[in-house]
């Protein structure tokens, strides 16, 4: 810059106070870094962007200061504009400031990545586990239950109610195994889509707690596997928190399309609790809401809590299907 320039910028200094701490710590190393162009005043920039997202100020806070400090030096120079080749020097300083976001976010993306990948292998561990539940633990059971019947031929009556009674409780193990088989990956979420999944989800919950459970009814075309994984995991970990925490007698769940998102609402008539409570105190996030945030987090999905002691607790669920 021209030496007019700074002998004008050196009188406002002299004239004028600024209250605003970050403004003029950030005004003197863009000061700095336009009249001499060094290494250190970019190394100023660095750090200020760095110390801004630890003190959780945004980009947009950051392009506000950015714009004052050079209105102010213009200002004070007497021109209501800088040359092109100050703008371009500013232009060089505001983006060294600002790279820490560029990399948080670049690490962000990556762990979201991560956290996807790592969710399809356990999905797909899932299913491997529930296939083999379903069809060796199935094939081993039933054989036993025609060893069995071969046995009885050979017994006393008495001996046969006996034996009846064993396989009753065959019968009640292959039950549970075929309900942790579902539990794990249900073959009609593969084969029929979320809706008919969540359905019987719903049947087999309220079956086993008693709860009053509207499933959801969509219509159109299916949505993508993975917003469908997500979505039918995110209702069971809701219906699980509902059956451990909220003493609730009903649970409604509401799914739609709207343009390029899917929309899902569940909401129970419980006890409710403070969200802002359990978001601020880690020890009271076993009610789930964490692996729930992760999950969405994982594929750009939100959730926003809607509760309050005594009045219940909705959750409603956006997930984008694109991207």
């Amino acid at each position: 810059m021209t030496p007019w320039f700074w002998w004008h910028v050196t009188c406002m200094k002299k004239n004028t106070s600024r209250p605003d701490e970050p403004l003029r710590t950030y005004s003197a190393a863009l000061e700095s870094y336009l009249q001499h162009g060094d290494e250190a005043a970019l190394h100023r920039a660095y750090e200020f962007g760095r110390r801004s997202l630890a003190e959780r100020r945004s980009i947009l806070d950051l392009v506000s200061i950015h714009n004052e400090a050079v209105r102010e030096l213009a200002s004070a120079a007497g021109s209501s504009a800088i040359r092109a080749e100050e703008v371009n020097k500013a232009g060089e300083f505001f983006a060294e400031c600002i790279s820490p976001f560029e990399m948080t976010h670049r690490a962000f993306g990556e762990a979201n990545r991560a956290l996807r990948a790592l969710n399809e292998i356990l999905e797909e561990q899932a299913r491997v586990i529930g296939r083999d539940l379903h069809d060796q633990a199935g094939q081993l059971l039933a054989a036993v239950h025609i060893q069995l019947d071969e046995m009885s031929l050979e017994l006393s009556a008495e001996n046969q109610v006996k034996i009846r009674e064993i396989k009753g409780h065959l019968d009640a193990v292959e039950n549970q195994l075929r309900n942790l088989s579902h539990e794990l990956r249900p073959t009609v979420l593969d084969d029929l889509g979320l809706c008919p999944a969540l359905q019987s989800l719903s049947r087999r919950v309220a079956k086993r707690t008693g709860l009053r459970i509207s499933p959801p009814v969509f219509e159109g075309p299916r949505l993508p596997m993975r917003v469908e994984l997500a979505l039918y995991r995110i209702v069971q970990e809701a219906l699980n928190n509902v059956t451990k925490h909220a003493r609730a007698t009903s649970v409604r769940i509401r799914l739609r399309r709207s343009g390029h998102e899917a929309l899902c609402a569940v909401e129970d008539n419980g006890v409710g609790f403070d969200p802002e409570a359990v978001q601020k105190n880690p020890e009271s996030r076993g009610l789930g809401l964490l692996g729930i945030s992760e999950r969405l987090q994982a594929i750009q999905g939100k959730v926003r809590i809607q509760s309050a002691p005594g009045k219940g607790t909705k959750l409603r669920i956006t997930i984008p299907l694109e991207g």
